[in-house]
């Protein structure tokens, strides 16, 4: 599947625009090499910062795995101006992805 942030695909005709698609995604857990983190942990920047960036790859892969089955269930085979959102929720360690699109056919 074709996934691009522009509204055109260069070299591929859009055949049929066919709605907007969006993957959404949350982890509120955070863990230091495989190791959940303990609140001295928590005091450590470059062990939270590494727990933080590694969930946060994990929860925006899971997200654009929602997106690319929400395209393929309408019978999409790309998904054009793909907009990446992310967000914490205030007083926890909640991350949540949210990936929306414009869902179209292309000819092959």
């Amino acid at each position: 599947m074709i996934l691009t942030t522009t509204n055109s695909i260069e070299n591929h005709n859009i055949i049929d625009y066919l709605g907007i698609v969006t993957g959404i995604s949350f982890n509120s857990t955070h863990s230091y090499k495989g190791k959940s983190m303990s609140f001295k942990d928590m005091f450590s920047s470059q062990k939270y910062y590494d727990a933080y960036a590694k969930g946060l790859e994990v929860v925006k892969e899971e997200a654009f795995q929602k997106l690319q089955d929400n395209a393929k269930a309408i019978g999409a085979n790309a998904v054009v101006g793909v907009q990446i959102d992310i967000e914490t929720l205030a007083t926890t360690n909640t991350l949540i992805v949210s990936i929306t699109g414009t869902a179209v056919k292309v000819a092959v």
